[in-house]
């Protein structure tokens, strides 16, 4: 049986305060690289960390963590991407790697100010409910693949993290609306779900950190949705370049 690990992180606002009306935090998108666990260990974090000691070399004691908006305000050591050559090298090879690595992606967005006019008080949480439904699709495919997986998402703070391990275990004890808890066990290894931050450098979750705008942006134009602003030609050139890599269920909007 193939064994996989799932890598989650989150693009937009994830709480029901300030202006819904703002594109900016009106969607919460969560997205998720698998990657198989021989194929992580032997060739994708390996090859990430070559890639990231040649556009940005540094000492391995002290690793560059890859986080999508330092990287787009090019501060610090990615002020190295300011010369037009060394961004050039890392946009070439980034998108090489997402073609050559990524194996299957997917994503959740959800219209929060939708969803809270339609159910008031009883909305659901917005990050949990997009969570919970991509668990569903990710579990089918998991099935077609006949493998099983763990989870990590990436850290959001102390109470935050509690509640997400909270409504992970509970989805494995008694499964979804949809899905029963034996079918979501027979799918995912364990009932806790692992939380821990990219400043671990977790490759899967800095990955998963640099998909998950364009992802996001992805699903808001392919369902029609206003943008506070389009997507840059970099963000575009991510989006075309893992468009194969999503499952056909992979993309999901909730309006």
């Amino acid at each position: 049986m193939n064994r996989y690990r799932l890598y989650l992180d989150e693009s937009g606002d994830h709480t029901y305060g300030g202006d819904l009306d703002d594109p900016d935090r009106r969607y919460l998108g969560l997205t998720a690289v698998a990657v198989k666990t021989t194929d992580y260990r032997e060739c994708f974090h390996p090859t990430l960390e070559r890639l990231k000691q040649d556009v940005f070399p540094h000492s391995p004691d002290e690793p560059v963590i890859l986080v999508r908006s330092r990287i787009a305000k090019k501060e610090g050591i990615f002020s190295r991407l300011r010369d037009a050559s060394v961004n050039a090298a890392w946009e070439r090879q980034l998108l090489a790697f997402f073609a050559d690595h990524l194996s299957v992606i997917f994503t959740v967005v959800i219209d929060k100010k939708a969803h809270r006019e339609r159910y008031g008080r009883a909305a659901y949480h917005p990050y949990h409910y997009c969570l919970t439904v991509l668990l569903e699709r990710y579990r089918g495919w998991l099935e077609l693949k006949g493998g099983r997986s763990d989870v990590m998402a990436e850290g959001r703070g102390g109470t935050e993290d509690l509640k997400l391990k909270q409504v992970y275990e509970d989805i494995w004890n008694n499964g979804t609306q949809f899905l029963s808890a034996q079918l979501m066990q027979n799918a995912f290894t364990s009932k806790e779900l692992k939380v821990k931050k990219k400043e671990q450098n977790i490759a899967g979750l800095q990955v998963a950190d640099l998909l998950a705008y364009p992802a996001r942006l992805d699903v808001l134009i392919r369902n029609s949705r206003g943008l506070a602003r389009p997507p840059s030609r970099f963000t575009s050139r991510i989006n075309e370049t893992v468009k194969f890599k999503y499952n056909q269920y992979g993309r999901v909007f909730l309006g």
